[in-house]
C-alpha cells in the first residue's frame, strides 16, 4: 500500500496543508501552544522546488492513494496522509553532509500502512543522493510506539549525547542583545 502512495516535495500551494500537519503534530505531542508557525512565517522560511535555494528546510508529503482512504472520512482526492520536514546538516568527523529529520507526521487514520516508513526511506536516499553519511532525528521519550518503530528500521538510540536548546529570553542574553528592541 505505501508503494502506491505519491511522495514529493511541498510547494508553496501545500503550506495551509503543512501548517495543519503541524498543528496536528503538536496536538499529539501535547504542546499545542507551543505552535508559533503561520502560513507566513512557513512561506518565508521553506525552501521549495521552485526557488530551491530559498529557505531553510524541505518538506516531503505522502498522498495516500483513493482505495486507502477510510470511507467515513470526507476529504477531497488525493489525500495528504503525512510529511517529513528537514534539513541539511554537517559532520565534522566524516567532513560529510547529511540530513536531519525535525518532524515525521502520519495522520492517525493513515498509521500503520507503511507510510512513516516510505517518508524515511525517500529521506534515506535523499541523504545517499546528497552524499551524505548520517541521517538524524530526536524522538521524546514517551513515545515508545515511534522509538520502537524507528529501531525496527535500524536507527539506534544515541544514549551518550543529551540535547541542548537556547529559545526565548535566554537566546537574547546568549546573543547579546537582551532588551534591545527588536526591527
Amino acid at each position: 500500500m505505501a508503494s502506491e502512495a505519491i511522495v514529493r516535495a511541498a510547494t508553496e500551494e501545500d503550506v495551509p496543508t503543512i501548517l495543519s500537519l503541524i498543528h496536528e503534530l503538536a496536538a499529539y505531542e501535547h504542546a499545542t501552544s507551543s505552535v508559533l508557525a503561520t502560513e507566513s512565517s512557513l512561506l518565508s522560511t521553506l525552501s521549495f522546488p521552485s526557488i530551491p535555494t530559498l529557505g531553510y528546510a524541505k518538506t516531503l508529503l505522502l498522498f495516500a492513494p483513493a482505495s486507502s482512504i477510510p470511507p467515513n472520512l470526507h476529504v477531497p482526492e488525493p489525500s495528504c496522509a503525512g510529511m517529513a520536514l528537514y534539513f541539511t546538516n554537517y559532520s565534522t568527523w566524516r567532513a560529510a553532509p547529511g540530513i536531519y529529520l525535525e518532524d515525521l507526521f502520519v495522520r492517525p487514520e493513515y498509521r500503520g500502512r507503511g507510510y512513516g516508513k516510505r517518508l524515511l526511506q525517500e529521506l534515506a536516499r535523499e541523504t545517499k543522493r546528497i552524499g551524505g553519511e548520517r541521517f538524524e532525528w530526536s524522538v521524546l521519550k514517551w513515545n515508545e510506539p515511534s522509538i520502537r518503530f524507528y529501531e525496527g528500521m535500524g536507527a539506534k538510540m544515541m544514549s551518550e549525547w543529551v540535547g541542548m536548546r537556547v529559545d526565548d529570553e535566554a537566546l537574547e542574553k546568549m546573543a547579546g542583545v537582551a532588551g534591545e528592541q527588536k526591527p
